[in-house]
């Protein structure tokens, strides 16, 4: 069959003539260069391409006079031969099936020495053991209720449904309505979970029936940004060129939130590949100021917790993609340590930068989610286990918190760190260096 071909790897050819000691590199140059455009478009058999388009002795000698040189037919042979390998290594190499989830040869490892490693594998001293910290529940007029939860904490959902005033197959029709309703105004929602969704709930509320609570996030709906691999739905990478894309692997963080009964409802959006808010459906708004982007790219899980419309969210972070749509949208996003949280199964932008950590309106929900999908997997070798619970109580006086002085603060934080203040912890201003200037 006829199929269009790019040009061989160029450099690899180079290489080649150099490792003979054949010519100079004016020589070597003038015959990659030709062997590529010779063998730009090429015509195929199913086990290899046709011979007489290889390279040869005489494109050798058709070479040689751009440098000055002339070999003798033996070293055109030899030099002939050379070629041929490397271009049957690149047809190998370009045949090659890979997956968007095989990890490089090359793994980043920034952890620490085996003393530091020790160390932070135990609680550290600043926290108190007796006693955890828990959220209060909000029994003001505004606070949300069972037949209105949209805004509840995963802490008050948990309660309803263990007392019975709700339950999981409830409270995922309410989220996927409240989805629907608001999607065509915020365009946070690529493709639906509803049979999933239906399944994990009834199997949650069957379960808690019979005594088995399998935790804080049991029953609990949740949203994934659209580069979380669920079997049985697309996988879009909000890319229009992968929007039929179906993934038959589960992330391992999808199967650890399933593991913690929580309920997925929906894949929320991205931008293409993982940069900015605007995917193939649109951009993504924000629910505050609607004439505003959410800012990306996890711009799905920013906006649909912003507006209410799932309890928490599952976002990456390379470069801001967590902590940008968080701060936009007003929720709370934990951009996790490099390496705290399995990738596997998500698509990559930088295997050396990139981070899963959920996205949610209460700090507590974050610790909670965060508690659940944790930890080492053997599908990703960067990830690590490291001590982590969640809730806990800190004696205050004893935190230092750092605040970024180069950059202006909000009034939001500004309030922010006043209560920090007046709780007892001691703030810390820090200079970032600027970055090095081009030479």
């Amino acid at each position: 069959m006829k199929e269009q071909r790019s040009n061989p790897d160029r450099r690899r050819v180079l290489h080649a003539l150099s490792g003979i000691a054949i010519g100079t590199s004016m020589f070597q140059r003038a015959l990659a260069d030709q062997t590529a455009r010779t063998l730009t478009t090429v015509t195929m058999t199913p086990a290899r391409q046709d011979d007489s388009l290889e390279p040869t002795a005489e494109m050798i000698a058709n070479a040689e006079w751009v440098a000055g040189i002339q070999l003798t037919d033996e070293q055109r042979t030899t030099v002939a031969a050379a070629i041929r390998r490397v271009v049957l290594q690149c047809e190998q190499i370009r045949s090659a099936s890979v997956s968007y989830s095989d990890i490089p040869a090359l793994r980043f490892d920034p952890e620490m020495g085996v003393a530091d490693r020790n160390r932070i594998l135990r609680k550290p001293e600043w926290l108190l053991t007796d006693e955890v910290a828990r959220v209060p529940s909000d029994d003001s007029d505004n606070s949300p209720t069972p037949d209105n939860p949209a805004f509840a904490s995963i802490h008050q959902l948990g309660r309803w449904l263990r007392e019975g005033q709700t339950s999981s197959v409830r409270l995922t029709s309410y989220f996927l309505q409240r989805l629907r309703d608001a999607d065509p105004k915020l365009l946070t929602v690529v493709n639906f979970t509803e049979e999933l969704a239906q399944q994990q709930a009834l199997r949650a509320d069957q379960e808690l029936a019979e005594g088995k609570d399998r935790g804080p996030l049991h029953g609990i709906p949740w949203g994934a940004k659209d580069l979380i691999a669920v079997p049985g739905t697309p996988t879009t990478w909000g890319a229009p060129q992968f929007r039929e894309q179906v993934l038959h692997e589960t992330a391992t963080v999808a199967a650890k939130l399933e593991q913690a009964g929580a309920v997925l409802v929906a894949k929320l959006s991205l931008g293409a590949l993982a940069m900015g808010d605007q995917w193939y459906g649109g951009q993504t708004r924000n629910p505050w100021n609607r004439e505003q982007g959410s800012s990306g790219s996890s711009a799905g899980p920013g906006a649909a917790v912003a507006a209410g419309l799932v309890p928490f969210a599952i976002g990456s972070e390379t470069m801001g993609s967590i902590i940008s749509p968080s701060r936009r949208c007003g929720v709370t996003g934990l951009r996790p340590t490099f390496g705290r949280v399995s990738r596997a199964g998500c698509m990559a932008l930088s295997w050396s930068m990139d981070k899963i950590g959920p996205m949610a309106r209460h700090v507590d929900d974050c610790g909670l989610v965060f508690h659940a999908i944790h930890g080492a997997d053997p599908a990703d070798p960067t990830s690590v286990d490291r001590w982590f619970e969640w809730p806990v109580k800190a004696e205050l006086s004893n935190v230092r918190v750092g605040f970024v002085t180069s950059a202006p603060m909000t009034p939001p934080e500004e309030r922010a760190a006043e209560i920090l203040r007046k709780l007892g912890v001691t703030l810390i201003p820090v200079q970032l260096p600027s970055e090095p200037s081009p030479s």
